[in-house]
């Protein structure tokens, strides 16, 4: 799976979150599976809570897919073979929804852009931690970039 950067975001604080947001909101065509990679602990999860707007929403790690509004989230990192994304029955769950959000699952992706109708456009959100922001705080800043995700 070949992929190729959109856009980029350096040295991101949590309170850039909403306006990283709304720029992949205006740079990621709908409907639109995200996959969204990151070490432990990279944001991953808070980073879908500001895109939904409820930071309510919980990782699915075990439930592995939820759904709030026009948002499905779903996280892969229990799952271990292609065979578990189609016992999933995923074109059930994006029907009439925009963002398709994907913890964990770049390995799983060729697998899960069969599953979705043609209509949907697969991209990559990388997260990656950057530094501590200052001694006085636990915060790192994170680095971002947005691929999308092709075959040839």
């Amino acid at each position: 799976m070949n992929k190729k950067l959109i856009r980029e975001w350096k040295k991101v604080n949590r309170s850039d979150l909403p306006y990283i947001v709304y720029e992949l909101k205006d740079l990621a065509k709908v409907p639109a599976m995200i996959v969204v990679e990151g070490d432990l602990g990279a944001g991953k999860t808070t980073f879908i809570q500001n895109f939904i707007g409820d930071k309510e929403v919980l990782s699915p790690t075990y439930s592995i897919i939820s759904e709030s509004r026009n948002v499905i989230h779903a996280d892969f990192y229990r799952l271990e073979k292609n065979e578990e994304v189609l016992q999933l029955e995923i074109p059930l769950y994006v029907e009439d929804k925009q963002y398709f959000f994907i913890e964990w699952g770049m390995k799983f992706a060729p697998r899960v852009i069969r599953e979705l109708p043609e209509n949907w456009t697969p991209y990559l959100l990388e997260i990656k931690i950057n530094s501590i922001a200052s001694e006085n705080s636990d915060e790192a800043t994170r680095n971002f970039a947005l691929y999308t995700l092709h075959d040839d």
